[in-house]
């Protein structure tokens, strides 16, 4: 965003860095634990995300993963992540818990390693940049949708209280806030009282995982963004197709796999989303095999 006007480029084009610009990561659902025939090298392409991560041109100010970090929530799994993650080049990285995170062991090996800062359940907010961020847990008490509950929304509602409307909003959480498929439980049922309470902000930009393919709706002053996962992909939903992994083509992997790059200049008002898958779709020669 420049002088009011929203420009996109080629993810990792290098541009002239701009004083003041706010440049961080989403990554999502590496599932380190994770080894069947859909990607039996998840620590791999979370390796291969950090790499295309650190290749940036301009270093992000940090990276904000959203959930699913491990498969069965036990130790040597978050032990591999941290040990991939010790290579980026990002002075920080913030953390909100996905279901494979909590369901195993109640989210306890996890808010003792990424939640000693947080409230409740993993949920808490920070300034940076003029910009206010809010990491949310809607995975805890899964009922088909995801749910925030009484606590988290209460804070939330006092949380919010304190920020003027011109301060761009980021939110940030594991599963959806909208209902992307509620059959697959591709949604947070309490969320349009979360959405109320932004209602008055004049930039929101809400960040999720789960689904493990790139969505995107905008919703009045709200733009709702679903990331790619570092580990496997999911179906389109719809008939006919299930949730959980989906095995694809070796060669093709990469390219359904991927981190997405926010950026923008302050004192304007949106941000600026780009994902990246970790490598580009090969394309299909004239007699249907790929090249």
């Amino acid at each position: 965003m420049s002088g009011g006007v929203l420009n996109s480029r080629a993810f990792g084009q290098k541009t002239k860095a701009v004083k003041g610009e706010l440049h961080f990561v989403q990554i999502s659902d590496s599932h380190i634990g994770f080894n069947k025939p859909a990607n039996p090298d998840v620590v791999g392409t979370l390796q291969a995300a950090v790499d295309k991560i650190n290749a940036l041109p301009h270093e992000p100010d940090f990276i904000i993963h959203t959930g699913d970090l491990s498969h069965t929530s036990k130790a040597g799994e978050y032990d591999t992540l941290d040990q991939v993650l010790k290579s980026a080049k990002a002075k920080q990285i913030f953390f909100v818990p996905g279901e494979h995170d909590t369901s195993i062991d109640d989210g306890k090996q996890y808010l003792e390693r990424y939640g000693k800062d947080a409230k409740g359940r993993g949920w808490y907010s920070f300034n940076h940049k003029d910009v206010h961020f809010v990491g949310l847990c809607n995975v805890a008490a899964l009922e088909g949708l995801g749910k925030l509950g009484a606590d988290q929304l209460e804070w939330l509602e006092a949380d919010l209280k304190g920020q003027p409307a011109s301060r761009p909003i980021v939110v940030f959480a594991h599963i959806p806030l909208w209902s992307v498929y509620p059959e697959w439980g591709w949604g947070t049922e309490d969320s349009e009282q979360a959405l109320g309470y932004l209602k008055r902000f004049g930039s929101v930009t809400v960040l999720n995982g789960h689904i493990h393919q790139v969505m995107q709706k905008a919703e009045g002053n709200v733009m709702f963004h679903t990331a790619m996962s570092t580990a496997f992909p999911q179906a389109t939903p719809g008939p006919g197709n299930h949730p959980g992994p989906m095995k694809v083509a070796d060669d093709k992997l990469r390219s359904v796999l991927g981190i997405t790059d926010v950026q923008s200049i302050m004192k304007q008002h949106s941000l600026a989303v780009v994902d990246s898958p970790l490598a580009p779709a090969r394309a299909m020669s004239s007699t249907g095999g790929i090249e």
